[in-house]
């Protein structure tokens, strides 16, 4: 089973710039995770499922905490939640910077990486 939370909007303070830790930007974060157990489908109890309250929560806290580079962003949200939601298989983080501050016309820089209990890696 997959769960998704997509397109949550949050306003940080992540860059390697002076003017991006006082100004800040737009940022959106996609999380998606895995479990094998699907019993929550038939016994309709959250304690059954990874709570998508828990993962929003989590990508919320850790866009609070000032970083340079968005892998260590990405790299902290996956990580807690592997910790946070120990029955999650795979998880996928993505985030990204709207209208970054570079010399080109962008819409948005994303850096995404996978997770599992056992590793993770780059996409």
């Amino acid at each position: 089973m997959r769960i998704e939370v997509t397109q949550q909007r949050l306003y940080a303070y992540h860059g390697c710039l002076p003017e991006e830790a006082q100004i800040g930007s737009n940022y959106h974060v996609d999380l998606a995770v895995e479990v094998s157990d699907e019993r929550s489908a038939q016994t309709d109890r959250l304690n059954d499922t990874v709570d998508y309250v828990l993962l929003a929560r989590i990508a919320r806290e850790e866009m609070a905490v000032r970083a340079q580079l968005l892998e260590t962003v990405v790299l902290r949200i996956g990580e807690r939640i592997l910790r946070e939601a120990p029955s999650v298989d795979w998880a996928q983080v993505r985030v990204a910077k709207l209208s970054p501050p570079i010399d080109a016309d962008v819409e948005r820089v994303t850096v995404q990486m996978e997770f599992r209990p056992n590793g993770s890696s780059f996409r």
